[in-house]
């Protein structure tokens, strides 16, 4: 995922590996404290990001956008589901981090051309 976050003096983007739980609608990401976007995030929890499948093929473009809310993890549970998904890390013991998500914009052309998918969490 492409992560982007901002102070009123400063604007950051990272690549982040990721894990998504659907019960809780959130991302779980691995990240230092010692990074600009995470001080930036110390600052201003709200961030925005996509994630895409890369092509050339105008017809097989994926991409999904989105925005949310970025603090600490404190649920072992979703600690639990990033090191299954990333095992190497939990050797790292990385400060994970949880994305709560508060709206998706899923761009799909394997539906037609230009088709959107907005989902709207803050609204729940």
């Amino acid at each position: 995922m492409s992560l982007a976050t901002s102070t009123p003096d400063e604007l950051s983007v990272c690549s982040l590996f990721f894990s998504y739980d659907t019960n809780t609608k959130s991302f779980i990401v691995a990240s230092s404290e010692k990074t600009l976007h995470i001080q930036n995030i110390l600052l201003n929890k709200n961030i925005a990001g996509n994630i895409l499948l890369e092509t050339k093929n105008v017809a097989e473009i994926q991409g999904l956008q989105f925005s949310g809310e970025f603090i600490s993890l404190v649920d072992k549970e979703l600690e639990e589901l990033y090191l299954k998904d990333f095992p190497y890390a939990k050797e790292l013991n990385p400060k994970l981090w949880q994305i709560k998500v508060k709206h998706f914009k899923l761009t799909d052309n394997s539906l037609g051309f230009g088709k959107k998918i907005v989902v709207d969490f803050s609204l729940d």
